[in-house]
């Protein structure tokens, strides 16, 4: 591989071990150069294959795209990484510089004439080919590709489309960063032990790491707005006036004026996505993001959205009514304010299955989580994860494991990224550093193995300490590692379709599935012990948990459901010219209870406005979750969770094949059908609840 001078080699010359970049070699500063030298590599790499005077042929046109941009993918993998996970002020200065160069040069890419006849030319000579399902694939990605980048537009349409999508680009990166900067700077700071009525141990403890980790005085505690935090501290907090501090400064991330505020961001990327699907020819956004997707249109995702949302609203009334009832034997008049619904929803669960989340957190220590994560790997797939000791990786904190098979053979490696951090973005997502593949690439090296990474932002204990997750905490990391596993337990040929290179409403099935082994009786019974005896959660309190498993299932699925009817209506609009009116429009015509919020509001919705990624899109975890319930049942219909004829056929058909085949017909393969509805409602607690008159949009 020849580099210009000025490009620090660690970036794209990963020598570690197994393949793993050098980290500890990897400066900020080295990005910019590597950016510019990456892209004009590229960029020559693809006008050679796009003017080769050879007629088209898969070979060389298809799969030279495939194993094109070698150097760009390296150094992009490690630049998103840094800026979503360990950023600072010299990465989001690149960030919003980059995020438009990364646009245009793309666009640039889909915009090639010449580039799109041999694609074209292949793609109607598809039949004629004798090309494999997988290949087939491949070759649709990348026409369907082409003609989404708008390959038949004209050239002034194009121009115009290349514009948006850049101006798209770094409008999108300036809305993270806001929110952010924004979770970032804001704390509450508590000195007074009145301050820190009701809250346990272990919630006290993350506060203190987190009130030294701003460099405040000891015998401070900090209520910050990571979740792992702020959660907690609204469950348990008995001082209702500080739960509504710490409330208002949540939903507020991104709307506090001034230059992070995110309103006039969204409205900008609204008149904008909705000019690109006109340009493509879609009578809306919506209808060009759902296009390529198992939900094939708007109406149907409104219809599903709708049938699960009057249950919901239904099932969220009778506990708001509920949750009333405590308030006033506490003595609080008044209607139920949403920073008392998870304090007072604590009590009920309580007073209902006798144990609260205090009682339940000794259990759920971190390490023994991540290890019925790697067992239940072991049991279902046969593969063996085991830690590496002393590899740098980007942070500290980052934790580096081997992934092999029954026979021993290196599979993938995996990085686990646990703890919040004010360089990193909230939430919690799976990403690659590299995905599997088999084709050979310019280095002469055949295929590649899969680096994939989870990051999650569990509150960090004390020096000394285990940390201590809550169910919620537990389930995500299952949620995450069954992502990495989709990539990991990859087994295709083209990188394209690798892993979790599949439709957006399919892409959440193999990691929502991986949840439900958390709660297998067996697993809890063997991981969730106490931090300090040892000894297993016992039988009386295992079964409350798993008798409470639907509890507050009405203020779960209104939060997420909401924030999923709001995302369709932005996208099945032509701009918006006041997007919290739109918002409060939708929320008063589907009659969302003033107790619950969305759980995204606007100003925050980075899965919608952080990138376009969940953008007309995050329904697709409900889709996917009626995929996951029914999934489930084949497993509690053979009548043992980790029954191995079923673990083979979810491995051969949902986890290892990717994009290769058409996602209807691999879960078909896998399961003899395609799901109704009715097992996700079951599953959420939902089925039989009763809706309310007058309660549709």
């Amino acid at each position: 591989m020849t580099l210009a001078t000025d490009i620090n080699p660690a970036l794209v010359e990963w020598n570690g071990l197994h393949g793993l970049p050098r980290f500890e070699s990897v400066r900020d500063e080295d990005f910019a150069a590597a950016f510019e030298t990456a892209l004009r590599l590229h960029e020559a790499e693809i006008d050679a294959i796009a003017n080769n005077g050879e007629a088209a042929s898969f070979d060389n046109t298809i799969v030279a795209l495939e194993i094109a941009g070698d150097e760009l993918s390296r150094v992009s993998s490690l630049f998103w990484n840094r800026a979503g996970a360990n950023t600072n002020e010299t990465i989001q200065a690149l960030e919003r510089d980059i995020a438009p160069k990364m646009s245009r040069h793309y666009s640039k890419i889909g915009m090639n004439e010449a580039l799109f006849r041999r694609v074209d030319s292949l793609w109607e000579a598809r039949d004629s080919m004798g090309l494999t399902t997988e290949q087939l694939r491949v070759l649709e990605r990348h026409w369907k590709g082409f003609v989404r980048a708008g390959a038949k537009l004209s050239k002034d349409q194009q121009e115009r489309l290349a514009s948006i999508n850049e101006k798209l680009a770094g409008l999108g990166a300036r809305f993270g960063q806001n929110v952010l900067g924004d979770e970032k700077d804001w704390s509450l700071l508590l000195t007074d032990e009145a301050d820190l009525a009701g809250l346990p141990g272990f919630l006290k403890d993350a506060m203190a790491a987190a009130a030294k980790e701003r460099d405040a005085a000891d015998g401070t505690y900090a209520v910050t707005l990571s979740r792992s935090i702020i959660e907690p501290f609204l469950t348990f907090s008995s001082r209702r006036d500080l739960r509504e501090k710490a409330f208002e400064a949540w939903v507020k991330r991104g709307a506090n004026g001034g230059e992070r505020d995110n309103i006039a961001i969204v409205r900008e990327i609204l008149s904008l996505r909705s000019e690109k699907a006109k340009l493509l020819g879609y009578s809306n956004f919506a209808a060009y993001k759902l296009d390529d997707t198992m939900a094939k249109t708007p109406a149907n995702v409104n219809d599903l959205l709708l049938k699960v949302w009057k249950k919901a609203r239904a099932k969220a009334k009778e506990e708001e009514a509920s949750i009333a009832g405590l308030m006033a034997e506490d003595g609080v008049n008044g209607e139920v304010q949403p920073w008392d619904w998870r304090y007072y929803a604590e009590k009920q669960r309580e007073r209902m299955f006798n144990f609260s989340e205090s009682e339940l957190k000794p259990y759920l220590q971190l390490e023994k989580i991540i290890e019925a994560c790697f067992d239940v790997a072991k049991r279902l797939f046969d593969v063996t994860i085991t830690e590496v000791k002393g590899i740098a990786a980007y942070h500290p904190d980052v934790r580096v494991f081997e992934v092999r098979d029954a026979d021993g053979a290196l599979k993938a490696m995996f990085l686990g990224d646990y703890f919040a951090r004010s360089s990193k973005r909230s939430g919690a997502w799976m990403s690659s550093f590299q995905s599997q593949h088999r084709l050979k690439l310019k280095n002469g090296a055949e295929g590649e193995l899969p680096i994939i990474y989870n990051v999650c932002n569990f509150a960090k204990p004390a020096e000394g300490k285990p940390a201590l997750l809550s169910l919620d905490d537990a389930r995500t990391l299952f949620h995450e590692f069954g992502h990495g596993l989709h990539g990991m337990l990859s087994n295709v040929t083209y990188p394209s379709v690798s892993g979790t290179g599949v439709s957006r409403d399919f892409v959440e099935l193999p990691s929502q599935l991986y949840e439900h082994w958390l709660t297998v009786p067996e697993i809890l019974t063997r991981y969730a012990v106490h931090y300090e005896t040892g000894e297993p959660m016992p039988k009386a309190l295992l079964d409350k948990v798993l008798a409470a498993r639907t509890f507050n299932a009405g203020f779960n699925t209104v939060e997420f459901t909401s924030s999923a009817l709001v995302d369709m209506a932005f996208h099945t609009q032509d701009g918006v010219d006041d997007p919290m009116a739109v918002q409060a429009d939708v929320l008063n015509k589907i009659g969302m209870p003033s107790a619950i919020v969305m759980r995204h509001a606007t100003p925050h919705f980075q899965h919608v406005f952080s990138g376009d990624g969940y953008s007309a899109g995050y329904y697709s975890y409900m889709w996917s979750e009626v995929l996951d319930a029914d999934a489930f049942a084949a497993f509690e219909e053979a009548g043992n969770a980790f029954d191995p004829v079923m673990a083979r056929k979810l491995k051969n058909n949902i986890y290892s094949v990717g994009g290769s085949i058409d996602p209807e017909e691999a879960y078909r393969a896998f399961r003899g059908k395609l799901p109704d509805p009715d097992a996700m409602l079951k599953k959420k607690g939902l089925a039989m609840v009763q809706e309310l008159a007058g309660s549709d949009a």
